[in-house]
This record gives C-alpha cells, structure tokens and sequence, in this order.
C-alpha cells in the first residue's frame, strides 16, 4: 500500500500529545502520576486520530493497522524483556566510588548489545541505584544511565535497539551494525570519561558521614534468579532473530510464553528484591500506545514529502534522523529515513548500495533517542523506577536541558569525524 496522502495538519494530534506529556507533569504532577489519568490523555488526543485515518480511506487504514503491529511487536518485546531481565537480582551494595558507577554504565553498554537496551537497563539500574542510596549527590546518575545504557550502548547488533532490528528484518546482514564499532567506541567514551568528571566532583563534595555510611554497607554482588531467566533471555534472542524466517506472530507468542514461565517460576523473593512492579511498562504501553498512533500522519507526511527537503548529505541524515527519533519513536522513524534515502527501495538495499548513509540514519535514529524521555522505550522505564527509588529524575524539559548541554557537543564531534 502506497502512504496516505495526509494534509500535514492531521500531525497536530501528535504534537499536542508530546506537549501534553511534556507539560502536565510541570503542571499537574499529581494528577499525571496516575498511569489511568494518562490513559484518559491518550484516549483522547490518539481516538480522534484513529477515527480520521480510518475515515480517510483504505491507504490510511493500512497505516495505521502496520503501525499498530508494529506497536505490538515493539511492547511484546520490550514488556518480555522488562519481566525476564526482572527475574534477575543483582544483590549486593557496592561502595559508591566514581569508578564503580562507570564500571555498571561501561557493562550496561556491552549488554545492551547482548539482551537489548531493555533488558540491560532493567537488569542494572536498580543495582546501580542501591549502591548509590547513601550519597546525596547523585541526580546525575540515572541521567547518565538512560544516555549510555538505555540508548547510545545498544548500536552493535540488531538485538540492542528496534530500529536496528527493523533492518535486520528488512535484509540489513546480522553483523552489518558491527562496522559502527568506531562510532560506538567514541560516543560512549566520550559520555563515559564526562560522567567520571562529574561524579568524582560530586563524590568529593559529599559529606564525610554520608561516605563513612556508604563504605560501612558493602555487600559483595551477588546474582539471583540467573540460571531460569537467562537461558529464558537467550529465548527471547531467538525469538527476535527467528523473526526474519517465520509468520509475525510466532516470534511475539514466543515471547509471550518465555515471560509467562518467568513469572510461573521465579521465585517471589527475588522479584521482591527487585521492587518489581508493573507501574514502568504500563506507563510506557499506554504513553507509546498514542504516539504510535497519532505519528501515522507525520510520518506519512515524511514518506511522501521527505524529498522536497533536499536531504542528501550523511550529516543531513544523522541529524535529521535523530531529531525526529527524539520526538518520534526511533524505529518507524529509522524506516522512514531508509526508505527516504534509498528513493523507494529497503534498508537492506541502502546497507549494500549506500551503507554511508544508512550509518548516519542507525547512529542517528539510537544516539539520539537519549534527547527526550520519548525517544526510546526504556528511557521512560529507568526514571519511573528511579522516582520510585528516591533518585528523583528531572521533568521533560529539565532531562532536555541536561542531553543538550551533554549530548549534542557529543554528537557534534561524531558528526565532524565521521559524516562530513
């Protein structure tokens, strides 16, 4: 099906619903704490948008029934993960040295490219966060986990971030995203060598009781509920690879059963453990439930406009592709830019014919989803466990100020070493 011709005034929906979950938690943080008051939002900003695009006529239905597969997928996916990774307890509280918290986000990198940025930021971040209780100074922790792990970590393989697995379905090698080692190496140690800056800083303007208590609470790490779940996470992993070669919804009912025997055979203490509790992936369901559809007519725009734009250059891609994975979901945001820069042919075409170009869009589309809350599914998960956990997170416009200031100078040297 050809994308429906939309007029670009049917994305207002869209850019309301970002205002909205930008906005009402600065002015009706109570309210909007309620994951059924922020049902109530998306029901009626993403119902109006739905009844147009199937009023509009089939090519739109089309759209909007692809993007909530694709929405299915992408929750069934992040919500295994989330339950899996789970049923893994890091036990333990390590003394809260600068070096200790590069060591959990440099481990959270590689993984993230092993089980996905879901699965390593559900696995660490609780961790991470124990060993820092006792400190004060620590609201530039969690920040810098959502950077590295929930987003710039997962660039490797196609099982660390969706877009990079949407082009693995699209005929992008397994092993293509390995050629991206350098870009990965830099950005993550770039934000890795400022995050040590900031922290010894922070750790050294701490107060001498609040460090004698830390050091007086260590508990030697140990791992519960690993020997179930991670053969249940390597399930998942083939899960997603056997995508490519079976029907669509062998892989999401496969997921499916893996978290369901999680949940049958975890023990409960080691949940329990974990402070584990639905509140993070309900959120993100129902937050991403709206913006996977009132984005069908922005992104319909995109397709069939993109062109009138004059984006040929890598930079142009690398940036354009991840201010709108800051707003967009960066998976139908990743395809769009491919589909734009391949002129009508696949990702998988654009990785043999182009690959300059589809490196700028991959760093892109997962570098930059750490701009917002919004650009990845997991960015939302680690700051409703990080406020449930005492480290309150920044509102939407104060996280934006934080990746500004740190990630775009980040971004601007990728840009001048490797997309000029």
């Amino acid at each position: 099906m050809h994308p429906p011709d939309v007029p670009l005034w049917a994305a207002i929906p869209f850019a309301f619903l970002l205002l909205n979950i930008a906005l009402l938690p600065l002015i009706a943080g109570h309210w909007w704490e309620r994951n059924l008051h922020k049902a109530i939002v998306v029901f009626l900003i993403g119902l109006p948008t739905a009844g147009y695009l199937i009023w509009f006529g089939e090519d739109a239905q089309w759209a909007l029934l692809h993007e909530m597969e694709d929405y299915g997928s992408f929750i069934v996916l992040l919500t295994a993960l989330y339950v899996i990774s789970g049923g893994i307890a890091l036990r333990g509280d390590l003394p809260a040295y600068p070096i200790t918290n590069v060591g959990f986000l440099g481990v959270g990198a590689v993984l993230a490219n092993l089980i996905g940025t879901t699965g390593a930021s559900m696995l660490l971040v609780r961790p991470l966060l124990r060993t820092n209780s006792e400190r004060k100074r620590t609201r530039h922790i969690p920040i810098f986990f959502v950077f590295i792990v929930c987003n710039t970590g997962g660039l490797l393989t196609p099982l660390g971030d969706p877009p990079l697995f949407l082009g693995f379905l699209q005929g992008v090698e397994f092993t293509w995203t390995m050629r991206l080692l350098p870009h990965w190496m830099m950005v993550n140690a770039l934000l890795l060598l400022i995050f040590l800056i900031w922290d010894s800083w922070a750790y050294n303007r701490e107060q001498p009781s609040d460090i004698f208590f830390d050091r007086s609470r260590v508990v030697p790490l140990s791992m519960a509920g690993w020997k179930l779940n991670g053969v249940l996470l390597i399930g998942v992993i083939a899960a997603v690879i056997a995508q490519k070669y079976v029907p669509r919804p062998c892989g999401e009912l496969a997921m499916v059963a893996l978290l369901l025997l999680s949940l049958k055979f975890t023990a409960t203490e080691v949940r329990t453990a974990n402070r584990f509790t639905w509140g993070p992936i309900l959120e993100v369901a129902i937050l991403f439930l709206g913006i996977f559809a009132t984005m069908v007519p922005a992104l319909a725009y995109l397709k069939l406009h993109g062109q009138e734009f004059g984006i040929t250059e890598s930079w142009q891609y690398f940036w354009i592709t991840g201010g709108l994975s800051s707003a967009l979901d960066n998976a139908p945001t990743y395809l769009t830019l491919g589909t734009l820069a391949s002129q009508g042919e696949t990702v998988g075409w654009l990785s043999l014919y182009r690959p300059e170009l589809l490196a700028a869009i991959s760093c892109g589309a997962v570098f930059m989803g750490a701009n917002t809350y919004i650009g990845n599914g997991p960015n939302f998960m680690v700051k409703a466990i990080a406020d449930e956990s005492g480290f309150p997170m920044p509102s939407f416009f104060g996280y934006m100020l934080y990746s500004g200031l740190i990630l775009l100078p980040v971004f601007g040297i990728i840009t001048l070493f490797f997309f000029r």
